[in-house]
């Protein structure tokens, strides 16, 4: 007979921000929260995530948009938030918070099922300077990111000619994690894998604050569980191996 569970696996979506703060002061040997704690702890929560930011790839965090190319523009700029600007034109529409763009490919006939797509190759700033002529036309090969504090800008060479302006660019982006605002109802944007590193991290936080006796160790904790979401987080392959002919007389 099966055991009796809940049938529920909804717990980081219902784990709201109020209780991670209270977790995170438990584990300092703190019982209530309220006030400034809650203040302090949500600000310590949001570092958190801008820390995170700097660890790699979050992979819940990827998505992918059509930019619609215009004929002679080669830079797209998408910002921050709505606060900062307009972002360019993309399918599906609303693309803030870019933190970097991974890949992209210029596709053809996109809403046809002759579609086509072409890789672009990523190049960096050194490379981008070095050419001769940024605004000669053409079907764009390259692209070049530019990160700055309230946008990023994504720049294609060569520059979309007539032939090229209804064609889109498909790119994969990291978008920023979002925001913990004074909500304390509301859930993060985490996955559940990060639930466990995103208490330890936040208790490490505190600690600084609070109990720098317990600082080391809730730092080792932090690190050994942000080191198996991040091992776990990822885009799984396939792994082939190939034998190799070994002639160790030779």
């Amino acid at each position: 007979m099966a055991n009796t569970t809940s049938g529920t696996v909804t717990f980081d979506k219902t784990f709201a921000v109020d209780e991670i703060i209270e977790e995170a002061y438990e584990r300092l040997g703190i019982q209530a929260s309220s006030g400034y704690q809650l203040k302090t702890a949500r600000r310590s929560l949001n570092i958190l995530f801008q820390e995170w930011g700097n660890r790699g790839i979050h992979y819940w965090e990827v998505s992918d948009a059509d930019i619609n190319l215009v004929e002679g523009q080669s830079e797209y700029i998408f910002f921050r938030a709505t606060s900062d600007g307009t972002s360019a034109v993309t399918t599906p529409a609303n693309t803030y918070g870019v933190a970097d763009v991974l890949e992209a490919t210029i596709r053809t006939n996109r809403t046809a099922v002759n579609q086509a797509d072409s890789a672009l190759t990523k190049i960096a700033r050194s490379a981008y300077s070095a050419l001769s002529s940024k605004l000669s036309k053409g079907t764009p090969s390259q692209f070049f990111v530019q990160r700055f504090v309230d946008k990023t800008t994504f720049t294609i060479y060569p520059t979309p000619d007539s032939t090229n302006a209804a064609k889109a660019i498909n790119f994969f982006f990291v978008k920023r994690i979002q925001d913990v605002d004074s909500t304390y109802t509301d859930a993060t944007d985490l996955p559940y894998r990060f639930v466990p590193c995103m208490v330890s991290g936040l208790a490490f936080y505190l600690s600084q604050k609070v109990n720098p006796q317990l600082t080391q160790t809730m730092k080792l904790l932090y690190e050994d569980e942000l080191a198996r979401a991040l091992a776990e987080d990822g885009s799984a392959s396939s792994t082939f191996i190939t034998p190799k002919n070994y002639y160790p007389n030779i």
